[in-house]
């Protein structure tokens, strides 16, 4: 039977944030927000088995021991924006790697605004609000990616995915450049080393890359206002 709430309650929860709980083990497996009857989504896309996912995958395993998946509503009577913060600091308490040496979550994307707001060392917080600013070798030629919006809004896995494509641009012209610099804020949160620029098979017109990413690079966790306009424009070439 499928389960659902009264109009009633759901005029009363308004926007709320939830937990799927495993009953065989009483943990916490995925966190979500939403309205209306979006807590119980995933127990019924879990019928359709042309779907898969490990939390799927999960809420199947619970069914077939004959159980139901525990469901509990964490704060209720919230706006969006209010909902998607609670989830946000939720998925990053229960995630974050130095508290947690289990992965207990099934969740694919992080927290909203995870990369600017979420859990950070005090060192981290330094970095991000009083950087230093990037000194670049004079042989070096950059293509300045600017991921606002692809890596805030969780639509890709990683940064090296939000970084890499599908970009209005010209490819000719970046196939000249010695890094390519990921941008958040103004600030460089990744170095990548391209291997090979080509045009796009999914949108027409834009161009992808495949590199190497450089972790010990010393343009890491630099400002770039120094050296470019960190506008609206996503794609900016230095020294090219």
């Amino acid at each position: 039977m499928k389960e659902e709430f009264k109009t009633s309650v759901i005029e009363a929860l308004q926007y709320y944030v939830y937990c799927l709980v495993d009953p065989r083990s009483n943990k916490i497996f995925y966190i979500g927000k939403g309205h209306d009857n979006r807590i119980f989504n995933h127990a019924n896309d879990a019928l359709n088995e042309t779907l898969s996912s490990l939390k799927l995958d999960i809420i199947r395993e619970i069914r077939r021991k004959g159980l139901k998946v525990s469901y509990y509503i964490i704060r209720h009577g919230l706006s969006e924006s209010e909902a998607l913060l609670v989830e946000s600091v939720l998925i990053d308490m229960l995630t974050y790697s130095d508290f947690n040496r289990e992965s207990i979550l099934t969740n694919i994307q992080s927290g909203h605004h995870q990369w600017d707001k979420g859990i950070k060392t005090v060192d981290e917080i330094n970095i991000i609000y009083d950087c230093a600013e990037i000194e670049p070798s004079p042989n070096d030629r950059f293509v300045c990616i600017n991921i606002n919006k692809t890596y805030n809004n969780g639509e890709r896995d990683n940064i090296y995915e939000a970084t890499r494509k599908y970009w209005k641009m010209n490819g000719e012209r970046a196939k000249s450049a010695t890094y390519v610099l990921s941008l958040y804020r103004g600030i460089v949160r990744a170095v990548f080393k391209p291997t090979r620029w080509y045009k796009s098979q999914e949108y027409e017109g834009r161009w992808e890359f495949d590199g190497i990413e450089v972790n010990d690079s010393p343009y890491l966790h630099k400002s770039v206002k120094n050296i470019i306009n960190c506008g609206q424009n996503p794609v900016t070439y230095y020294n090219m």
